[in-house]
């Protein structure tokens, strides 16, 4: 028996809306919507996960964490203790991936990074939490 990194949560002032962000920004699935919360699983789910039954275990081990969002009253205050490194694959380009999400509703942040830093960009979703994406990988 073993345990598995099933989600990070995030809190939210409008959890449906910040689910539905990240599941675009992930070109993931919103499961399990609702006033109070919102999960999202990664694109590359197998469906299995969002079919009715049970899922063997040796499988359920394997998939990826998704993100939860949990509603809170108060906005964010301070910069996160804890961010998402997202990552396109070398065959994919970088800039095009970031000028998406802008288009989408991120914004630039400066979190004290050095300007001479080209291999990540901090970005921030619609309510302040930053993210970085880095650049390109194969692994």
């Amino acid at each position: 028996m073993r345990l598995r990194w099933y989600t990070v949560v995030v809190d939210s002032l409008d959890p449906r809306a910040q689910a539905r962000w990240w599941a675009a920004a992930l070109e993931g699935v919103v499961v399990d919507e609702s006033d109070e919360g919102g999960l999202v699983i990664p694109g590359d789910m197998p469906p299995e996960l969002l079919a009715d039954g049970p899922v063997p275990a040796e499988r359920w081990h394997r998939f990826p964490p998704g993100l939860a969002f949990v509603r809170v009253d108060g906005a964010k205050q301070v910069k996160n203790r804890l961010h998402l490194d997202l990552a396109p694959h070398a065959e994919d380009d970088r800039d095009a991936q970031i000028e998406r999400l802008l288009a989408h509703g991120a914004r630039r942040v400066d979190v004290g990074q050095d300007e001479s830093v080209v291999d990540w960009t901090v970005l921030a979703d619609p309510e302040g939490n930053e993210f970085c994406l880095l650049s390109s990988r194969l692994d």
